[in-house]
C-alpha cells in the first residue's frame, strides 16, 4: 500500500513515466497528469500530500498552477521542476510559494529528500478513526488537522453544536507528540462561573467555602498533555484575563495561593459562536482571541456533508452492537428518510435518533415509519429537485427586479431574456414588478 500520494504534472510523457516509476519504487502513490488544467480537475476528487509540477507547460505553467492550488488548498506543498534551472525562475517560484525548485534531469536523492522534507510519513494512517467521512470538505479539514497536530500551535475549532468538535480535538491530541500524556476536556458553560477558575487552575485548602482540600486544577492535571476548552466563547470576562496570563507565562496560580506553578500544556479550544463578533462588542478579549486562534479548523454542519450520513449510520450501529445492543439495519426507505432530514443538531442528533430507533425497533430491520416517529417535527431538510429549482428561479427573478428597480426591460436584459419571456416567468412565480418600483422610489 502506498504510504502517500504525489500529484505529478508534466507535459513530457517520457519524463512523466520515468518519475512515476521512480516514485512508485520508493513506495509513493502517483497521480500522473499531463497538464495544469487536468491537475486542477483531479484535485477536485483527490487530495495528494504534495504536488510536483513542471515549470513550462502549454496551458497553465507551473507557477500559474501553483497560484491556483494555493487559492484552493493553501496548505498543500508544491515543488516546481524545470529543465532550465534559471535563477530568475527559481526566485519567481519561491516568491509564489513553491517549497522547492528542482532542475531536470531530477536527481533521485534530491527528489526523495525534497518529498520527505515536506510530506509527513503516515506512521498512524488511522489517526482519526472516530471521524467517519467521505466528504471532500471533511477530508480537507482532516488533512489540515493532521499537519497541525504535530506542531505545538494553538487550535480553535469552530462549528455548530453537535458537529464533533471534541472528537476532532481528541484526534489532534492522539496524533501529537503529547499523545502519551493526559487529554483533559472541560466545557466552560458546564461549570458555574465562580468555580471555573478553581477547576482550571486549582485552589488551596480553605481558600473559599467548601475548599476542604488542595485541588491541583485541570491545567496541572494535564501537565505534558493537552487541555481542551470547549465553548470558550462563553468564558467569563474576568477569567479571560487570567487564562491569557497562563498562556503567556506558562504557569498557573491556584485560588488562595501566592505562588505560581509552571505548567506544560497545549491548549485546544472550541466554540459554536462567532468569536470575532464577541471581540467587536467587547465580550471577548481580542488578545486572547489571537492567542487561541493561531490555526482555525471549521467543522461543517451535517447538512453540508449529507454524503456521510450512510457511513455515520453504519458506524453508530457498529458501536451500539459492540456495547450490547441487538444488531439492527435500516430499510432503504428508512435510510432515505435519514439522508433527507434537516438535522439541526448535526451528528449528535443523528446518533441520538439511531440509538432511539435501535431501542424501539420490533424487528431486525428498522423501517421508515419508526425513523419518522423518532425524528418528530424535524422533517425533511433536503428539498426535492423541483422545489429547489423553483426557489432558485424565484430568488433570481426577485434579484433582477431589485437591481432594475422594477423596470421590466432592464431586468430582462440583465437576465439575458426577451421581455415577453421575462413577463411569463414573473407570472409563473407570482412576482409583481410594481412592488419593486415602490422599493426603488423609497
Amino acid at each position: 500500500m502506498a504510504r502517500n500520494q504525489i500529484l505529478l504534472v508534466d507535459d513530457d510523457p517520457k519524463l512523466l513515466r520515468v518519475l512515476t516509476l521512480r516514485l512508485e519504487a520508493e513506495g509513493y502513490g502517483v497521480i500522473a497528469t499531463s497538464s495544469g488544467e487536468e491537475a486542477l480537475k483531479r484535485l477536485d476528487d483527490v487530495r495528494p500530500q504534495m504536488v510536483l509540477a513542471d515549470l513550462r507547460m502549454p496551458d497553465l505553467n507551473g507557477i500559474e498552477l501553483l497560484v491556483k492550488i494555493q487559492g484552493r488548498h493553501p496548505s498543500l506543498p508544491v515543488a516546481i521542476l524545470s529543465a532550465h534551472g534559471d535563477i530568475p525562475d527559481a526566485v519567481r517560484a519561491t516568491h509564489a510559494g513553491a517549497v522547492d525548485f528542482l532542475t531536470k534531469p531530477v536527481d533521485r536523492d534530491r527528489l526523495i529528500s525534497c518529498i520527505e522534507r515536506h510530506v509527513e510519513s503516515d506512521a498512524q494512517p488511522n489517526w482519526a478513526d472516530g471521524i467517519v467521512t467521505r466528504s471532500k470538505t471533511m477530508r480537507a479539514i482532516l488533512e489540515d488537522a493532521q499537519r497541525v497536530a504535530r506542531t505545538e500551535s494553538a487550535v480553535l475549532i469552530t462549528g455548530a453544536s453537535g458537529t464533533g468538535k471534541e472528537v476532532l480535538a481528541r484526534a489532534l491530541h492522539d496524533q501529537s507528540g503529547r499523545r502519551h500524556a493526559p487529554f483533559v476536556a472541560i466545557n466552560c458553560t458546564a461549570v458555574p462561573a465562580e468555580l471555573l477558575e478553581s477547576e482550571l487552575f486549582g485552589h488551596r485548602k480553605g481558600s473559599f467555602t467548601g475548599a476542604h482540600a488542595d485541588h491541583p486544577g485541570l491545567f496541572r492535571a494535564a501537565h505534558g498533555g493537552t487541555v481542551f476548552l470547549d465553548e470558550i466563547g462563553d468564558m467569563p470576562a474576568g477569567l479571560q484575563a487570567k487564562l491569557l496570563r497562563v498562556l503567556q507565562e506558562r504557569e498557573v496560580r491556584p485560588v488562595g495561593d501566592t505562588r505560581t506553578i509552571p505548567v506544560n500544556v497545549r491548549v485546544l479550544s472550541a466554540t459554536h459562536c462567532h468569536l470575532e463578533a464577541r471581540v467587536a462588542d467587547g465580550r471577548f478579549r481580542e488578545d486572547l482571541f489571537y492567542r487561541l486562534n493561531v490555526v482555525r479548523l471549521r467543522l461543517p454542519p451535517l447538512e453540508q456533508r449529507r454524503e456521510d450520513i450512510p457511513l455515520l449510520v453504519a458506524h453508530r450501529l457498529d458501536q451500539l452492537c459492540a456495547n450490547g445492543s441487538p444488531r439492527r439495519s435500516y430499510s432503504p426507505e428508512a435510510l432515505d428518510v435519514l439522508a433527507a432530514a434537516a438535522w439541526p443538531g448535526n451528528v449528535r442528533q443523528l446518533f441520538n435518533v439511531i440509538e432511539q430507533t435501535v431501542a424501539l425497533a420490533p424487528s431486525r430491520t428498522i423501517g421508515a415509519a419508526l425513523v419518522r416517529k423518532c425524528l418528530g417535527e424535524v422533517g425533511e431538510g433536503l428539498q426535492a429537485f423541483d422545489e429547489a429549482r423553483d426557489e432558485f428561479a424565484r430568488n433570481y427573478l426577485r434579484q433582477m427586479l431589485e437591481l432594475s428597480g422594477g423596470n421590466i426591460s432592464r431586468a430582462a436584459r440583465l437576465a439575458r431574456r426577451n421581455r415577453t419571456d421575462f413577463y411569463k416567468l414573473l407570472n409563473r412565480y407570482k412576482l409583481d414588478p410594481a412592488q419593486f418600483k415602490q422599493l426603488d422610489d423609497e
